[in-house]
């Protein structure tokens, strides 16, 4: 009898994570979600794993997103550089020396970098114009998986998976077709509302 006391406790402190979130959870939830946070600025790691190489390259800087299109990629280590996305430009700060660009100049390299940002709008429309996608998990865990529509962009990439909790962004992983990969971990340092 405990046994079985203990078990049906243990199903009902579950429940609300797998039964209530689990079953009605789906990508139209999770960016609703995401859609209420307006700025969110935090740390990264990225490794690059190379298959000619043995050991990863590693980087780490700051990522700031400020709704509803900024986003920057600032890269401490090992080189200063920046990635500034402001609406439809893209400008490069590297060795001194900056360009900006237009998305519209390179559709395949502009879908995979406005993927990010669509998700962290929440803009259901604009990730789905360009990738297959799928969701697994709860609002508490989840994971999205990505699959480019465009032929371009198939070329450049087989998939990506951002995994989160909540509002939250914690890793982006891109993977190649030739299997070369980047795995971007993400510590968020300011509390959306």
């Amino acid at each position: 009898m405990p046994a079985r006391l203990v078990s049906l406790l243990c199903a009902a402190l579950l429940s609300p994570l797998n039964g209530a979130w689990g079953a009605d959870f789906d990508v139209t939830t999770l960016m609703q979600q995401l859609a209420q946070v307006h700025v969110q600025r935090g740390t990264f790691v990225e490794r690059k794993y190379i298959g000619i190489l043995q050991h990863p390259i590693e980087s780490s800087g700051e990522l700031v997103y400020r709704a509803p299109d900024h986003l920057e990629k600032r890269t401490l280590l090992p080189k200063p550089e920046s990635l500034v996305l402001e609406g439809e430009m893209l400008t490069m700060s590297r060795n001194g020396r900056q360009q900006t660009v237009s998305l519209y100049q390179y559709p395949d390299l502009g879908t995979l970098i406005d993927s990010i940002r669509s998700i962290l709008a929440g803009d259901q429309k604009a990730l789905e114009a360009a990738f297959e996608v799928r969701i697994e998990g709860s609002l508490e865990q989840w994971k999205l998986e990505l699959t480019p529509k465009l032929e371009g962009a198939q070329k450049m990439i087989d998939h990506i998976e951002i995994r989160g909790a909540g509002r939250r962004v914690h890793s982006v992983e891109i993977v190649q077709p030739d299997h070369d990969r980047s795995i971007m971990t993400i510590e968020n340092s300011a509390t959306p509302p």
